[in-house]
């Protein structure tokens, strides 16, 4: 096969270059200046008052959840055995942080055509014992937020969000990924930003932000301002305090070098995700009324990760079919996401339960796949997605 649409493809160019040859030039290569100004540049972005970087979109999930554990909000502190409702299509790393932390995950069908919750059968899965809602925004396209909070109502929910796959994505006007008490971000390669491997979370709560710094980091106070609110006052005398560890952590730092890229990425990022709605707006007008196909229905403004090709019910076109057919026509596809994760044989170490059915999730884990989408005009390749038949 000849790959003329990628998933995936460099949005680097010669400032993104000449950024990590000045963190070469200067030899220091761990977690310092260049990742503080690169939270500081993205918090902005996605008018949020703290960032903090990570090595990857998973370690930002995974500190999202540790930091519920250990915040002193009694609104927001989760427990093991708390039930948590997550979506059934989404990445495996979106689910192992809640079951590492001993969390009951209860899956819920999404829409088969926004990908994201089903939210009829959300409402219905949310009971006394909901504590958590993971919201995930697929490939680009924020979720109903306004329903979302309509369904936790006054319950003391809490809300956050895996927005690894929707950089840039807004819902009346807000940031996807700020909706939440945290949200994670992902800077990965095939992303809308690329820092090679990198990860952020974003958050406005105070508390939360300085648990992120130490769990970050061995969970040590060496991060945390002299006068904090996760232990007593720091000494004066930085010997004292370059051991000193107060919460079970981790090592998860990002480097310098990508934190230098995300400097320059993130000036690229308004622009980058312009030229991806282009593409977006193409795909809409040639594949809306598809007898065989379905895409993706936006919600808010997608930031469009990527294409979502789904088979229609009742259609006779085969998902092998359509990957033979893509192939051909020189695109790469993969699966949507992890499919219908529920049916992973790695759920049997989960303690989770399956809300009513998941025959969305199901469907889209037969018949489903997605091709990738770029920061540059790929306006020949809606007429030839337009072309396929049974």
């Amino acid at each position: 096969m000849s790959i003329k649409f990628p998933l995936a493809a460099s949005s680097w160019e010669k400032e993104e270059l000449d950024a990590m040859q000045r963190v070469i030039a200067t030899g220091m290569f761990t977690m310092g200046e260049n990742v503080k100004a690169f939270e500081k540049d993205f918090a902005q972005f996605v008018g949020s008052k703290h960032c903090v970087m990570v090595n990857s979109g998973s370690s930002a999930n995974l500190l999202i959840v540790a930091a519920l554990f250990y915040t002193k909000n009694a609104d927001l502190k989760l427990q093991r055995g708390d039930e948590i409702i997550v979506p059934a299509v989404s990445w495996s790393t979106t689910y192992y942080p809640l079951y590492q932390y001993g969390l009951k995950i209860k899956f819920v069908d999404i829409d088969l055509h926004t990908l994201n919750y089903d939210l009829e059968q959300l409402a219905l899965a949310v009971t006394d014992k909901t504590r958590a809602i993971m919201a995930v925004n697929l490939l680009g396209n924020p979720n109903d937020f306004e329903r979302i909070q309509e369904i936790i109502g006054d319950r003391k929910i809490v809300l956050i969000e895996d927005n690894c796959e929707s950089m840039g994505a807004t819902y009346n006007g807000k940031q996807a990924g700020t909706f939440g008490v945290m949200g994670s971000f992902s800077s990965f390669f095939s992303h809308h930003i690329s820092t090679m491997e990198g990860g952020l979370i974003v958050t406005d709560d105070e508390e939360l932000y300085q648990i992120l710094l130490s769990l970050r980091a061995h969970g040590w106070t060496r991060n945390l301002p002299k006068q904090n609110l996760i232990c007593s006052e720091k000494s004066d005398d930085p010997f004292e305090e370059s051991f000193r560890f107060v919460l079970p952590g981790y090592n998860v730092r990002p480097l310098e070098l990508e934190g230098a890229l995300g400097v320059e990425q993130v000036k690229r990022l308004p622009t980058l995700i312009q030229e991806r709605r282009k593409n977006g707006a193409l795909l809409q007008a040639a594949m809306a009324a598809h007898p065989e196909i379905i895409i993706q229905e936006e919600i808010g403004e997608s930031s469009w990760f990527g294409f979502s090709l789904v088979i229609r019910p009742g259609s006779k076109l085969t998902r092998k079919t359509l990957v033979e057919k893509l192939n051909e026509l020189g695109f790469e596809c993969r699966p949507i996401v992890a499919g219908n994760f529920a049916k992973n044989e790695v759920v049997k170490y989960f303690d989770s339960e399956v809300h009513g059915e998941l025959k969305n999730a199901e469907h889209i884990d037969k018949f489903g796949l997605f091709v990738g989408n770029h920061h540059y005009s790929i306006s020949e390749a809606f007429s030839l997605l337009n072309s396929i038949r049974a």
